[in-house]
């Protein structure tokens, strides 16, 4: 009997009718329990300050990564274990064979136990995330904590469903000439190898999580490389999978770490090894089409990056729209592959029912509602977090140069102080006003708070710039607002075409950036934003095969 076999069939049946679930609290609470269950996770994570994170892997040495905490700009001093990775495959391989030979059912509970375990950790993962990739506490908690899971068990019902459908055997029989025939046939699921999933610095476990448990529940054994400055999270998690797999009689190894550092990279090791069979990824997209183009013959899913673009046509609710688009050019001071970048506006301006408001007006209603959260530090703290890396705040600031002699600088970025943490690494939205012939600086993604309202000569071509613009660089999120039904259409028919999701006319409170678990197709894996898409069949498809033996049915043949 599966131990979670009522959250299999809840999750399940979410999956089908795409309604909201989850397991998991919607924010941590603040009572006594929870309030000292936070500070106990962080209490964990101040403990491996300096210290080394055991795991059950080859080890031939320890690496100290390259990880600065993006809120006290003091560098963590974590060890981690390193090996070759011939010895990471050879570890793989072997405890994969003990792996394969797990029924699919037992797998799949084993998933789910790892993940009520993440979620046993729960804050001491929050913290580690928080110090890592510069997310506020509470986006660690929830976005890179429970929504993570949420998306991880929506990975693990779609393989147990794919698996589900495959019989386990059968009786065949047709006549050949004057004889019968009959033969009794079993059909074996059979993994693909091992796999690597390779995470990026500032969102790790969102996509890694669905990658790892795709993996794992059909039969496939494992080695996550983490980003080399965002490497705490992956390695937790992965110790908490081995001591899953452990108590249950089963090799830690099915779940190995391979870290590295920027000087000396393993990722192109990993992927060119003989031996691997399935690359996840999740990072940019010059080296997701690297990938894609030299996994060869393991089998790639990717999730890179696009330009995220808003139609602004017209609306029913200008300043509601406008500050949804300025809260996501805020959140995680746009480190999220589903940040806002591009804002497409006709010249004429923008048509709402007290009249048509023009461009200078728009533009500085959207930067008002963007100081309205870069200038109370509290807020800010909470929406914005820190910058994971130095070099993007250099990268915002230098487009921000390059976008003045194009057009104009609506607002200039610049820091915030973090109520917390004075040291902190902070960075609010620049916003530049441009128009089509400067593409060569919106064109593609500008990873950070680098956001441009594109003026284009009326609502037909805002729309024809702006999926020009999704069909050249791809997209995770698109969004449209227009009170006009038949301009929705040509758009959302527009968007389709160019192999993307649309969201239209979202005001309130639920943030533009949010994917939901169990209801989301996050990425269609239609544009050069990725191949693979959280979650649908296709991301199982191809990481297990059917073997079959057949041989006659006991008794003789039958003549007719």
């Amino acid at each position: 009997m599966m131990r979670h076999q009522q959250l299999l069939d809840q999750a399940t049946e979410a999956c089908a009718t795409r309604e909201h679930f989850s397991p998991f609290p919607e924010r941590p609470g603040r009572d006594d329990d929870s309030l000292a269950a936070i500070e106990a996770g962080r209490r964990a994570y101040e403990e491996r300050l300096g210290d080394t994170v055991e795991l059950e892997q080859p080890t031939d040495g320890w690496l100290e990564a390259h990880e600065v905490s993006p809120y006290t700009r003091q560098a963590l001093g974590i060890r981690y274990p390193t090996a070759g990775v011939d010895d990471l495959f050879g570890a793989a391989g072997r405890a994969g064979e003990r792996w394969r030979a797990v029924p699919p059912q037992r797998r799949v509970d084993l998933c789910l136990e790892i993940v009520h375990r993440w979620f046993d950790r729960w804050f001491e993962i929050a913290h580690a995330n928080q110090h890592t990739t510069g997310q506020s506490f509470s986006m660690s908690c929830i976005g890179s904590g429970t929504n993570a899971l949420d998306r991880g068990i929506e990975a693990v019902v779609h393989a147990a469903a794919a698996m589900d459908r495959v019989p386990h055997g059968g009786r065949w029989e047709k006549d050949f000439g004057r004889t019968r025939v009959r033969l009794d046939k079993r059909f074996h699921i059979l993994p693909r190898g091992v796999a690597v999933v390779v995470t990026c610095a500032s969102f790790p476990t969102w996509n890694a999580y669905p990658a790892l448990l795709a993996n794992l529940a059909t039969g496939n054994p494992a080695v996550v490389k983490p980003h080399p400055t965002s490497v705490l999270t992956m390695a937790l998690a992965v110790q908490t999978a081995q001591q899953v797999l452990r108590e249950e009689g089963l090799p830690p190894e099915i779940v190995q770490l391979a870290p590295d550092t920027p000087e000396t990279p393993v990722t192109k090791d990993l992927i060119a090894h003989p031996a691997c069979a399935i690359v996840d990824f999740t990072g940019s997209a010059s080296f997701g089409s690297w990938i894609e183009a030299n996994a060869h013959p393991a089998i790639a899913f990717t999730e890179t990056s696009g330009v995220n673009t808003v139609v602004l046509e017209s609306a029913e609710d200008l300043d509601a729209a406008l500050a949804a688009v300025a809260t996501s050019l805020s959140l995680f001071t746009a480190q999220m592959c589903t940040s806002v970048q591009n804002v497409y506006v006709p010249a004429t301006g923008v048509r709402t029912p007290e009249g048509t408001i023009d461009l200078d007006e728009v533009v500085g209603r959207l930067t008002r509602e963007v100081d309205a959260i870069a200038e109370h530090p509290r807020r800010a703290a909470g929406v914005m977090g820190a910058v994971q890396s130095p070099a993007t705040v250099a990268d915002v600031e230098r487009l921000e140069q390059q976008a003045a002699g194009r057009g104009e600088i609506a607002r200039a970025t610049g820091p915030y102080a973090h109520p917390e943490y004075p040291d902190a690494t902070t960075a609010t939205p620049s916003i530049a006003v441009v128009d089509p012939s400067a593409r060569a600086l919106f064109g593609e993604e500008r990873f950070g708070p680098s956001a441009f309202v594109v003026v284009a000569e009326d609502a037909d071509d805002a729309l024809g710039q702006a999926v020009t613009d999704v069909a050249r660089a791809g997209t995770i999120a698109s969004h449209l607002y227009s009170t006009d039904p038949a301009y929705a259409d040509r758009a959302t028919e527009a968007y389709l075409r160019a192999g993307a999701s649309l969201t239209r006319n979202l005001t309130g409170p639920m943030p533009l950036n949010f994917s939901a678990a169990y209801s989301d197709y996050h990425v269609t894996g239609l544009s050069p934003a990725g191949n693979a898409c959280l979650t649908d069949e296709a991301f199982i498809a191809g990481r297990f095969r059917i073997a079959q033996v057949r041989e006659p049915a006991a008794g003789k043949e039958e003549h007719a």
